[in-house]
């Protein structure tokens, strides 16, 4: 990097970190968005450090394909693909630039999620850069000071009209009938969705092209700068400092009569305004069933009970909603669509405190189709249960569940924890705590009717598709017919950051880190002893344009797959695949059911590399091989490693890994153990 390039990216971390309006304010100084790429100024990128100690070896030892990986990359614009993203396409065409990239945005994000609630406005603009998008030129508004109550409602209403001015901005070149369509389409493309439609039908095509209009009136109709500019404005309702005195401002609660139709317990203060109901609940405990007569609910403490759309977006009109709650052990019943779901608008919820519960029906907790949807939990051990596109997932939007600390558990049938679907930036980010990570038992694989064709649920080699971790999708038209080919949808970013703890990760397939059909997933996991179970593509594993990327940077790891192929870097189909674990632990990989570590096949791109460490390596097969015009690698840099192979080997002893040793295989693949 420059030194110029090195003086604008501090500026870039400048104004994040001083919740300005970011990006949009950086640019006005930069011009180029490509100019300067985003990296983290306190930790290192660990494929920039690994880079020069086996790039030139890849090279050396592959001289020629290269040339021929080059040609194949130079079609990819020509895939049908609606909406293909700079992010992924610089990975495709460039990997070891572009995945360096790609972390270089994961270690930003985590940088400034450890500065908490403060850094919220700039991690939206840093997460909506991966999809070329930026906000718009916000003023922010000044936080109330001292503990009176007039300041805080001042605070409030001037929040929610700048932010209700904003969304009304983004949307105001729709017509109410595409209004009404985008809104109600949302569900329908939750509760639908599917990476690939291999048999296309004329219902399921109709479908589509719903799917294709909804895409297009998000991408080239909805002012979405403004939309990011209405969650920023909302964001800096999260401060902790005012909302730690916001109670002192009302000394008692209101006659029974005052309070509104199924809230329960005491209450502060309720208005009425243009942006719906503003309430503040006593620091007892109270029970909320919200809808859209609801703008923003505070509760400042107590163990509560929420019901209904909860910072949610009720409907066309109705689309921004927020709901904070300031302490207490508290449980959250939403509905479909209906908790931290942006849709049109901005659902924000915010919890600052306690050992919470969030029950998560399909489509919520910090999600968006068409919009933005945050979740964010302060402290507090949680639970976060979760059903079919929830916990961190979006399509045409963001999602975001930020939890700062606590040792946490999320659960979720699949399109979840992370998943960016078309055009969407689906997040998980946990900075602190032992957490633990389950998805996918619940979407039997269509893989089951060639590998176990008996198989029933409960099986060992029954499969569950999972699409989340840290996984990115686009949606697939496979169909002989160019006009139905035309309807595929390019594959979003879905991350997954965690900070620090001792986390276990359950995946099922397409998960931990997977790219699939023009998307980018990304895990990132940055200290810690961590489990990682995963099954077909996983591990930082990429298929059909898809861009993958795994590392764990510190600890004592294992890893393990249920199989039966495709973990840890692998690519298929034009994929690009990186698995890293950096640092001198001592790692197990547990893959006796499965192949894996650096390969590809059809024209793909995969590489494995271990920093250091003696690590133990029982895999089936893999170990850097490749075919039909791919390459990949395998690289252990340093260490005393052990290879557990299969009793039957399935290459000549010549071919066969070991530690110290160097192979280079015959179609593009490259064993180095140092």
């Amino acid at each position: 990097m420059t030194r110029r390039s090195f003086r604008l990216l501090i500026t870039l971390v400048f104004l994040l970190l001083s919740g300005c309006s970011t990006i949009q304010s950086f640019l006005a100084l930069v011009g180029s968005p490509s100019f300067v790429k985003p990296r983290s100024p306190m930790r290192d990128s660990v494929l920039e450090r690994l880079t020069p100690s086996v790039r030139p070896e890849f090279d050396h030892m592959l001289e020629g394909a290269p040339r021929e990986m080059a040609a194949v990359s130079g079609g990819i614009e020509a895939v049908p693909a609606r909406f293909k993203r700079r992010l992924v396409l610089d990975a495709l065409k460039q990997p070891w630039d572009g995945v360096t990239d790609l972390e270089g945005h994961g270690l930003l994000v985590a940088e400034l999620a450890e500065g908490g609630t403060v850094n919220l406005p700039g991690l939206l603009d840093v997460l909506e850069a991966g999809m070329d998008r930026t906000s718009t030129f916000h003023r922010p508004i000044a936080l109330p000071a001292g503990a009176k109550a007039k300041a805080a409602i001042d605070f409030i209403l001037d929040s929610l009209a700048e932010a209700s001015q904003h969304r009304d901005k983004a949307v105001r070149n729709l017509s109410d009938d595409e209004r009404q369509f985008l809104f109600a389409h949302a569900r329908r493309f939750v509760e639908h969705f599917t990476p690939q439609i291999s048999n296309p039908t004329e219902q399921a095509m109709s479908r589509v092209k719903d799917d294709v209009r909804f895409a297009e009136l998000i991408e080239e109709q909805v002012d979405y700068a403004n939309l990011i500019a209405a969650a920023q404005v909302l964001a800096r309702l999260a401060n902790e400092r005012w909302l730690a005195q916001l109670a002192g401002g009302f000394a008692q609660p209101l006659a029974r009569e005052q309070v509104p139709a199924g809230v329960t317990g005491d209450v502060l203060y309720v208005e009425e305004s243009s942006y719906g109901l503003i309430l503040i609940g006593g620091p007892g405990p109270n029970s909320y069933e919200l809808d859209k007569r609801f703008g923003l609910v505070i509760d400042v403490g107590g163990d509560d009970l929420y019901r209904g759309m909860i910072a949610a977006s009720t409907d066309g009109d109705h689309g921004n909603a927020v709901v904070i709650d300031v302490s207490g052990n508290d449980t959250y019943n939403g509905d479909a669509l209906g908790l931290a779901t942006g849709r049109l608008g901005v659902g924000l919820l915010i919890d600052l405190a306690g050992d919470d519960q969030y029950h998560l029906e399909t489509g919520s907790g910090g999600t968006g189709f068409g919009g933005i949807g945050i979740l964010l939990d302060a402290r507090g051990n949680d639970m976060y249960m979760g059903k079919r596109m929830t916990q961190g997932a979006a399509m045409h939007g963001l999602g975001l569940l930020f939890d700062l600390a606590g040792n946490d558990r999320y659960t979720s049938h699949g399109y979840a924890l992370g998943f960016g679907g078309p055009s969407g930036i689906g997040a998980v980010i946990d900075v602190r705590g032992d957490d633990r990570y389950q998805c996918g038992d619940k979407y039997p694989s269509a893989y089951n009717a060639h590998d176990a064709p008996n198989g029933k649920p409960g099986d060992p080699l029954f499969q569950y598709d999972c699409f989340g971790l840290g996984t990115g999708s686009g949606a697939r038209v496979l169909s002989k017919r160019a006009e139905w080919q035309a309807h595929s949808l390019a594959g979003g970013w879905g991350l997954l950051v965690d900070v620090g703890g001792q986390d276990h990760y359950q995946g099922a397939n397409f998960s931990l880190g997977h790219g699939y059909f023009f998307g980018a997933g990304v895990l990132l996991d940055l200290n810690g002893n961590d489990e990682h179970e995963a099954a077909r593509y996983g591990h930082g594993s990429s298929a059909h344009y898809g861009v993958g990327l795994f590392n764990d940077r510190f600890g004592d790891d294992r890893y393990g797959s249920s199989g039966p192929y495709y973990n840890a870097g692998m690519a298929w189909d034009h994929g690009v695949s990186v698995m890293i674990d950096s640092g001198k632990g001592r790692d197990q990989y547990m893959l006796g059911l499965s192949t894996g570590l650096g390969g590809a096949d059809y024209s793909g791109w995969g590489l494995f590399i271990d920093e250091g460490g003696n690590d133990q390596y029982i895999v089936k097969g893999g170990f850097g091989r490749s075919s039909e015009k791919s390459l990949a690698a395998f690289f252990d840099l340093s260490g005393k490693d052990s290879y557990n192979l299969p009793s039957e080997p399935i290459v000549p002893s010549e071919q066969q890994p070991a530690d110290g040793k160097i192979i280079l295989y015959p179609k593009g693949g490259l064993f180095v153990d140092r």
